[in-house]
C-alpha cells in the first residue's frame, strides 16, 4: 500500500469559500455569524474522508502585516474587502485545526502561500507526497511527480487533480516555470500587472523560448520594465524556506474539535463532529 500523502490546506482560500458559500444567518452561541467556520470545518471533513490523509497542515496569511511582497509593489492584492466577521470568524480558525490535533503556521512576514510551498518541499525531501488544497492557481507552480493540487469544484465535494500535466495543458509551461508566467500575463486577483499586451499565449511562448523570464530579460527583451519584471517574478515566487512545524502522522481529535465548536454553539457541527467520534 502506498504511503498516506500529507494534506496541505489553503486555510484563508478555504475560509473565503466558506465564507461565500454559506447564509450570515448561521450564528453561533454569541448571536454572531459563524458561517465560515462551519463551512471551514464540513469542508475540512469531508477532505479528510475522501483522501485518508497522514496529517493535515492549514496554512493562515497575516492579514494586518504587510510583507515583502506589500513593499514590492504597493497595489499588491489592494482593494480586498475584510468585513469584521470574515475576520473576527477567521482569527477562530486556528483554534479549530489545533483541537482536531493538526499542523497549522501563521506568521508575519510570510502568506499562506509560503508556508504550503515550505511543507511541500519538507515532504518531498523526505520522500513523501503531497495534496495541496486551494483553488489559488499560484500554487500550480508546487505540482510534482510528488506533489497534487486539489482544485475544488463545488467546495470540495468535487475535487479537480492538477499536476504536471494538467499544468503545462492550461498554461503551456512548467510548474516550476508558473511564477515566470505570472511576471509576465500579470494577476489581476493579486493586482500584479504584468508587461504590457502581453497575455497568456505570448507568456507563455516567451517562457518557453528562453526557458526563464530572467534569460528573456538578459536577451533584450522588455529593457524598459526589466526590474518591474523581476520585483513581479519575486512577488509570484514562493518561499520554500517559510517556517512550518513538524508533521507527524495524527488522527483527528473529533472530540477535542467538538468541545470547542459546542463552546462557540455550534450545535449542527458539534453533532457532526461527535458522529465521527
Amino acid at each position: 500500500m502506498a504511503a498516506r500523502p500529507l494534506l496541505a490546506v489553503d486555510g484563508d482560500n478555504l475560509a473565503h469559500r466558506a465564507y461565500h458559500a454559506l447564509p450570515s444567518s448561521i450564528k453561533g452561541g454569541d448571536g454572531q455569524p459563524a458561517n465560515m467556520i462551519v463551512g471551514f470545518a464540513n469542508m475540512l471533513i469531508r477532505a479528510w474522508e475522501a483522501e485518508e490523509p497522514r496529517t493535515v497542515f492549514v496554512a493562515f496569511d497575516t492579514l494586518t502585516v504587510p510583507t515583502y511582497r506589500h513593499e514590492l509593489l504597493a497595489e499588491y492584492q489592494s482593494g480586498r474587502d475584510f468585513p469584521r466577521d470574515l475576520t473576527d470568524q477567521l482569527a477562530k480558525l486556528p483554534d479549530l485545526v489545533e483541537a482536531l490535533g493538526f499542523a497549522w503556521a501563521k506568521e508575519a512576514g510570510y502568506e499562506a502561500d509560503d508556508f504550503l510551498a515550505a511543507a511541500v518541499a519538507s515532504e518531498e525531501k523526505r520522500k513523501g507526497s503531497t495534496l495541496v488544497l486551494t483553488n489559488d492557481r499560484d500554487l500550480f507552480q508546487l505540482a510534482s511527480p510528488r506533489t497534487t493540487i486539489l482544485h475544488p469544484k463545488r467546495g470540495v465535494s468535487e475535487l479537480q487533480r492538477v499536476g504536471p500535466a494538467e499544468v503545462r495543458e492550461r498554461y503551456g509551461v512548467e510548474p516550476e516555470q508558473v511564477p515566470d508566467f505570472i511576471a509576465l500575463r500579470g494577476d489581476p486577483s493579486d493586482r500584479i500587472p504584468g508587461a504590457p499586451g502581453v497575455g497568456p499565449g505570448r507568456a507563455a511562448a516567451i517562457v518557453k523560448k528562453h526557458g526563464s523570464l530572467e534569460a528573456a530579460l538578459e536577451a533584450g527583451g522588455f529593457p524598459t520594465i526589466a526590474d518591474q519584471l523581476r520585483e513581479y517574478l519575486r512577488i509570484a515566487t514562493l518561499q520554500h524556506d517559510a517556517p512550518v512545524p513538524k508533521l507527524p502522522d495524527a488522527a483527528p481529535n473529533w472530540k477535542k474539535a467538538a468541545k470547542l465548536t459546542e463552546s462557540w454553539g455550534l450545535g449542527g457541527l458539534t453533532r457532526r463532529l461527535l458522529e465521527r467520534a
